[in-house]
């Protein structure tokens, strides 16, 4: 084999076709250097073969961030979106910076699952880093020909579980509502009673609300479709006082400054009121999860629930299943006698949200969710 080493670094030399070819690896692992070798060898006597190939322009991995970011991630994501890309490629730097595209290889590629397992990165961290970079390099491949191929058609992604059970009880909730600033504590009452994401909360503005007709309208949410969904009375209050004491800002629910809330400032806040109030592992996301699994155990059907969060895959919609056991049971129930009750449909009311989330509550003792609302 013609390897060898100038330095820590990893070269190759060898004879084709009466001429001689010497080349670094870049690298200074010897299994990457035999892989990379290996494949120099293939492309060399095909070479021989059929001719040489076309020459591609040898585009580096800082020009694949570049145009990847100004060409995808800016142009058609969210704030959120974008600077979860930008941190990820900060990530990918460490160990890709300086190199050509096409040298990003399997085995560099599990290289750098290693060194970012032994840093700590959570499973779902190395998940979106590298399934940024797979995207990047599909599109380099496929729409701008920068590469003939791709590493990932070899590399499998591990994705963690995200199915998270946690979801906030009553007793839990109205211990978090007392830990809550009063600009906070609207935004949780609004995001149990509502499910919607933090993003589409947070951009909510005044035009978006209906409150003689009880609609939300959430424009351009994560799956690209502008939809409207009903508010129960506990939300139609909440937006109704917050009309009369409303500051000359277009948000529902602005800063001092009647800006856009930052994502991180309510996080903060957040995390600091779950903390006062003792509560573990709840995240804010957690709220959303909870209205659906409310909605669930208050038997609202599972298309209705996905209807009513915005899942575009019954699918996502199906971890709610578990908490409607008693739906299940009427649906056995109804095999050998009349049917007696109704399980509530989309098709019946479009407050559907409304009744289930409320319902939800009757069994507590105190404290419903707006009557803590200063």
């Amino acid at each position: 084999m013609g390897l060898y080493k100038r330095g820590d670094t990893w070269w190759f030399k060898k004879e084709s076709g009466g001429r001689r070819v010497q080349e670094s690896t870049s690298t200074t692992n010897r299994k990457s250097a035999e892989l990379y070798y290996s494949r120099r060898i293939q492309e060399l006597e095909e070479e021989q073969r059929t001719g040489p190939r076309p020459v591609l322009v040898e585009h580096t991995f800082a020009e694949l961030k570049e145009r990847y970011m100004e060409s995808h991630s800016r142009p058609t994501k969210t704030v959120d979106s974008i600077a979860r890309d930008e941190w990820s490629f900060k990530q990918l730097e460490k160990s890709f910076t300086g190199f050509k595209i096409r040298d990003i290889t399997p085995v560099r590629l599990s290289e750098y699952k290693d060194r970012r397992r032994l840093e700590g990165a959570a499973v779902g961290t190395l998940a979106k880093e590298l399934q940024l970079l797979r995207n990047a390099m599909n599109i380099a491949m496929r729409e701008w020909e920068w590469i003939e191929t791709t590493p990932f058609l070899k590399v499998k992604i591990e994705v963690p579980d995200n199915a998270r059970e946690r979801y906030l009880t009553l007793d839990e909730e109205a211990k978090l509502l007392n830990e809550c600033p009063d600009w906070l504590k609207e935004i949780v009452v609004f995001a149990i009673n509502t499910g919607l994401r933090r993003a589409d909360i947070l951009k909510l503005k005044w035009p978006q609300v209906d409150l003689e007709r009880r609609l939300v309208t959430i424009l351009k949410p994560k799956n690209k479709e502008t939809r409207s969904i009903p508010i129960n009375t506990n939300v139609q209050e909440l937006l109704k006082g917050k009309v009369i004491k409303r500051k000359n800002s277009s948000y529902v629910f602005p800063s001092q400054a009647g800006t856009q809330i930052n994502p991180q400032n309510l996080e903060r806040a957040y995390r600091d009121a779950r903390k006062a109030a003792g509560i573990d592992d709840v995240h804010f996301h957690d709220l959303r999860h909870t209205s659906g699994s409310r909605m669930s155990q208050a038997k609202v059907d599972i298309y209705t629930i996905g209807k009513i969060l915005g899942h575009k895959d019954i699918r996502m919609t199906m971890r709610y299943a578990h908490h409607n056991v008693k739906s299940l049971r009427h649906g056995v129930d109804t095999l050998v006698k009349p049917e007696t009750e109704t399980i509530v449909s989309i098709a019946d009311t479009e407050d559907v949200a409304g009744v289930a989330l409320q319902s939800a509550e009757k069994d507590a003792s105190e404290g419903v969710i707006l009557e803590k609302v200063g």
